[in-house]
């Protein structure tokens, strides 16, 4: 699973390049999970989760809070969860999950994001197969061996447990999200590069150099949109 975690973090390193636009991201995903339940994390699994993954990009308190205020509140703002398969240059599989108040917009630009970079719109299920719901976990400051101990004597099963460029990797079922971090919290690791819950490809491709360029340009025109809020693929981008 190793070039998956290559993947993971050309993603996020993509994203701290356009950190105000991943705020205003969090702030819509973070208002959307706290009003459909209750605005307390403690209470609220889903949007104990989105805070999680929203400290390892460093989102400010005040974002965070606003956007609490906002769903305690009288914000009337409704949005949908959409997913949207495609495929990309040369066969590349993409995964877009969007949040939005206007369902006609969101389709009609990432239609449009795929038609003018190489790709083309798939049906539902078209693609999706083909990816794993995954739980990951980066940190550092243990080896994956001292990781590994520290899960087997919670009794707790993970699928894998990787190091790499000084990064210990978790890959765990979706629904041990909680329990692996409450169990890594409770030894003292309380700081995560990565942790999130993410769609993780069955197997990656590696595309000729001129349809990767094209690629990159897709995702890049696809993250852009204001109602995307991730995007998946199964392409392997190398070092």
């Amino acid at each position: 699973m190793g070039r998956k975690w290559n993947n993971i973090k050309e993603k996020k390193a993509a994203k701290d390049a356009n950190i105000s636009r991943i705020y205003s991201k969090f702030a819509i995903e973070i208002y959307v999970v706290a009003k459909q339940g209750e605005p307390d994390p403690e209470a609220n699994q889903a949007l104990k989760f989105v805070l999680e993954r929203a400290k390892t990009y460093n989102v400010p308190k005040n974002i965070i809070d606003r956007a609490l205020e906002k769903a305690k509140g009288a914000g009337d703002d409704n949005y949908d969860e959409l997913r949207y398969e495609g495929f990309g240059p040369a066969g590349s599989m993409i995964i877009v999950d969007a949040l939005t108040n206007n369902v006609n917009r969101t389709a009609s630009e990432v239609r449009t994001a795929f038609g003018k970079n190489g790709g083309n719109m798939g049906v539902s299920g078209s693609v999706a197969y083909m990816f794993d719901r995954t739980a990951v976990f980066g940190l550092e400051g243990k080896s994956a061996d001292e990781v590994l101990e520290i899960l087997m004597e919670a009794d707790i099963d993970v699928r894998d447990v990787l190091e790499e460029d000084e990064t210990v990797i978790i890959y765990a079922e979706p629904d041990q999200f909680h329990v692996v971090q409450e169990t890594l919290k409770n030894v003292g690791i309380t700081e995560f590069t990565v942790a999130e819950i993410s769609m993780l490809p069955q197997n990656e491709v590696t595309l000729p150099q001129e349809a990767q360029a094209q690629f990159e340009k897709l995702i890049d025109a696809l993250e852009e949109l204001e109602d995307v809020q991730r995007v998946y693929h199964n392409v392997d981008l190398g070092e």
